[in-house]
């Protein structure tokens, strides 16, 4: 395959030749700058063969680079192998931005071509601020001139989603949002995410692995509403329901012309989501309004119905875990491997009322693997598991009524003292993080630091974030809240699910996480403001064999125990006699 790498690498540098292009930028996105994309917009994949999530690839004449974040660097690292591309460790002091890089490795006045259609105009805008002397090419899509077999765009149908699931109709989110936000018969908001289409609309698809979105784009203005989607995917049950919800359809292609047509009016828009064509296609008579998408925040807030349903969706999954950890115990001796951990919880959790597939595909890290922040295991890496070490898994489901994502990380036998205290440690930052009291108006940066104060305090600590919202039967990463330690202006609000997951990660030996997810709630009133706290809905036994009880104090003690009976108490029932007695044990007072 990394002969295959050098080989398309110089083929487009003599694309780029005859282009007068001296560097390209490629990044991990379609035009709707979604985390997950369609196999037709992975091409920095194909340019790479890196098939993490996120990373950027920069490629001049002379040298290539990728960029990524640190759940990634030691798969980048394997992937990259014999490519020649070197690997930048986005976050770490010493690595280079990338217009740093291109700085330093171009002479003045180069010209660097990006695909419009696939960059934020809000990462241009940086690009273009700080590469003074150096020229952006905006039009420069070379790679759709190499990439022969390159993937159809999705064309599967797209369907409604019920309102007993969703909680709200799409007329009054319509309607809720016109009355907040378009405040102005020449004002429309365009909007790219397509989960935030996907939840206004009221509608869902399967073009994307484990995100049952839509392709599409949504213009609202105070009178109409424009969907601009394939005409293929709209069954006609579906094209009567947009038509009784007074939406208009348009083919996806056409969004740019219909934008050029636009005049004397203010269009609004996420400039982080936002492609440069699209903004590029707006007349200059267009008032152009940047700021963060308002779909965002009311979509994070989670209404009656859909918290109702999200915890009918934990224990389905709850009851699926507990029968995977027993299947576990019982075969650890069978030589089970990575891959059959993955398909075992499949199975299990496609037993259950409403289950669509995974939210995201499994991680299940054995020992060394489990530092591999995303480790997914393959044919060539697919670890035999032991009865020793520790297993680090990551999953989720989409259920109709919610979508999860739960760690555990299971001691399978004999553990090493630094595992236990590694292992300890995590436990004692997400318990204070899930113990949590905090005024109306914190933002999740403010209270990072709880999950991560015992790893500190023993000089470790991890890169990721600390907690991401959850989509309703969505993308199981989504915004605006989030728990990091990088700043993030939106608060906590009422009604907001979050993860709760702190972990470490020792290179070549284990990886620790632990994660819940965890739904703010009141806590009352107090001086000078309200107070929230976490409710923490997901339901599964929290590994205790490699727990070192003495550093733990007396409250967490109670908090794991209290947490344990709350499992049992919701769970039991739903299981027969065996595995109740399993369950039973495994959350047992410690």
């Amino acid at each position: 395959m990394n002969s295959k790498i050098k080989q398309r690498i110089n083929n487009l540098r003599g694309k780029m030749q005859a282009h007068d292009l001296q560097a390209v930028i490629i990044p991990t996105s379609d035009p709707h700058m979604s985390e997950y994309i369609p196999d037709h917009w992975k091409t920095r994949e194909w340019i790479s063969g890196f098939t993490g999530s996120a990373g950027t690839v920069v490629i001049t004449q002379t040298k290539a680079g990728l960029w990524t974040d640190s759940r990634y660097y030691l798969q980048a690292s394997q992937q990259l192998a014999n490519t020649n591309i070197i690997l930048y460790k986005d976050g770490l002091k010493e690595t280079p931005t990338i217009t740093q890089f291109l700085k330093s490795n171009l002479p003045s006045k180069s010209n660097i071509g990006i695909n419009s259609e696939t960059t934020p105009i809000e990462t241009y805008r940086i690009w273009e601020k700080e590469l003074i002397n150096l020229s952006l090419n905006a039009d420069s899509n070379l790679i759709q001139e190499l990439w022969d077999d390159r993937p159809e765009l999705p064309k599967s149908q797209a369907y409604i989603y019920d309102e007993k699931y969703a909680g709200k109709s799409s007329k009054s989110k319509i309607e809720e949002i016109r009355d907040k936000y378009i405040t102005s018969s020449s004002k429309k908001i365009l909007i790219t995410a397509l989960d935030e289409i996907a939840w206004i609309l009221n509608i869902r698809g399967q073009e994307i692995q484990n995100n049952p979105v839509v392709i599409s784009y949504l213009i609202l203005s105070q009178k109409s509403c424009d969907l601009f989607i394939d005409s293929k995917k709209i069954s006609d049950e579906l094209k009567k329901y947009l038509k009784d919800q007074s939406i208009n359809t348009h083919e996806y292609k056409d969004i740019y012309p219909f934008l050029s047509k636009i005049h004397e009016t203010e269009i609004q828009y996420d400039p982080k989501v936002t492609n440069v064509k699209l903004t590029q296609s707006l007349q200059r008579s267009v008032v152009k309004k940047e700021t963060p998408s308002p779909i965002a925040l009311l979509k994070a807030i989670r209404n009656k119905k859909e918290i109702e349903n999200i915890k009918r969706a934990m224990i389905k999954d709850g009851i699926a875990l507990t029968k995977f950890l027993i299947w576990l115990e019982t075969n650890i001796n069978s030589s089970i491997t990575e891959i059959d951990i993955s398909n075992q919880l499949y199975k299990l959790r496609s037993q259950q009322d409403l289950f669509i597939g995974e939210s995201f595909d499994t991680i299940a890290g054995y020992k060394e693997h489990g530092a591999i922040v995303h480790y997914k295991a393959t044919q060539d890496t697919n670890a035999t598991l032991k009865p020793k070490g520790l297993l680090l898994v990551d999953s989720g489901a989409q259920y109709l009524d919610g979508t999860t994502d739960i760690t555990r990380t299971i001691a399978l036998g004999e553990l090493s003292s630094e595992e236990k205290l590694d292992y300890t440690l995590v436990l004692k930052g997400h318990i204070a993080l899930a113990r949590a009291v905090f005024p109306e108006g914190t933002r999740g940066s403010q209270i990072d630091i709880l999950a991560r104060l015992p790893l500190w305090e023993n000089r470790k600590n991890f890169l990721h974030g600390t907690g991401h919202g959850v989509g309703h039967f969505l993308c199981v990463h989504e915004g605006p809240q989030s728990i990091r330690m990088n700043e993030n202006p939106i608060p906590l609000h009422l009604g907001m699910l979050t993860s709760n997951e702190p972990g470490v990660y020792i290179d070549n030996s284990h990886g620790v996480r632990i994660e819940n997810l965890i739904l703010v709630i009141p806590f009352g009133d107090g001086l000078y403001s309200n107070y929230y706290k976490f409710e923490t809905i997901t339901l599964c036994p929290i590994c205790t064999k490699g727990i070192v009880k003495e550093i733990l104090t007396d409250q967490e003690i109670q908090w794991l125990n209290d947490y344990h009976k709350k499992v049992y108490d919701t769970l039991a029932k739903h299981l027969n006699n065996k595995e109740q007695e399993w369950l039973k044990k495994a959350t047992a007072k410690i």
